[in-house]
């Protein structure tokens, strides 16, 4: 098992950026053989919550386990607390970055595969939606997504007023990141909104497992996206648990999530 903090520069997020890397074979030989079946790994890029960062599925999660357990080269990047969408405002294109820039970093640098099959997106709370949002949005890379205590918000801060405040953050994050919240439903943001286009365009929906604990605040919010793929013929697996918004939970479902992603 090969653990490694990379450090390059990123031409979407317009500065250095670091994100950490297990790779289930030690790093020389796998540049050379892949896998031991002599293919490329298939990969996960997995996304940390609100005020997390690249550190925190090394430090609260078995994931180096996980990693060796299914063969799965896995790669945490940072997100800062923008959704992992993109700041027009900074210029710093955090979707892009996780969407396209990564993706295509890693392949080069680590024996990785490069078929949307084998590739897969994931993360916890705001990294749910974020593997929601960029899974769909940039469904011809990834073929699995794996969302977990997922924020699907826009429902909640569309056409919030200036004066509002949740208690984790209030209308000028809010419009920061996810723009004019008048206009935020039925807008790229939207992960329902990304479903309807993708069957209109009759193109291919990544498949989606979600996890929610029962006693997560999330939850529904997690139960209302599930009716709505329901809804519309999507094909996924949602599961509920005993559980908060926690790592408890978090570390017990993402193994359940690799697992569904790997068969």
């Amino acid at each position: 098992m090969a653990y490694l903090q990379v450090n390059f520069f990123s031409k979407a997020l317009k500065r250095l950026t670091v994100f950490n890397a297990f790779i289930p074979l030690d790093y020389m030989e796998a540049r050379s053989g892949g896998n031991s079946s002599g293919q490329p790994f298939k990969a996960l890029y997995l996304l940390h919550g609100y005020h997390g960062n690249h550190m925190d599925w090394v430090c609260n999660s078995n994931m180096q386990l996980f990693s060796s357990k299914y063969n799965i080269a896995v790669f945490m990047p940072s997100g800062e607390n923008f959704f992992y969408l993109n700041d027009t405002d900074s210029g710093a294109m955090y979707s892009e970055y996780i969407g396209c820039e990564l993706v295509e970093f890693t392949r080069k640098m680590f024996p990785v595969s490069d078929k949307r099959e084998n590739t897969f997106i994931g993360g916890l709370s705001m990294g749910g939606y974020g593997a929601i949002r960029n899974g769909l949005k940039y469904s011809e890379t990834f073929g699995r997504i794996i969302a977990l205590s997922s924020a699907l918000i826009v429902d909640k801060i569309a056409g919030i007023p200036v004066d509002y405040n949740d208690g984790i953050a209030d209308y000028k994050y809010y419009s920061r990141v996810f723009g004019d919240v008048n206009k935020v439903k039925g807008s790229d943001k939207d992960p329902e909104a990304l479903v309807l286009q993708l069957k209109e365009e009759k193109k291919q929906v990544p498949e989606i497992f979600m996890a929610c604990g029962t006693e997560d605040f999330l939850l529904a919010e997690n139960r209302k996206f599930h009716e709505f793929l329901l809804s519309e013929g999507i094909e996924h697996t949602y599961v509920e648990g005993p559980g908060s918004h926690d790592w408890k939970f978090w570390n017990e479902y993402i193994e359940k999530g690799i697992e569904w992603a790997v068969k």
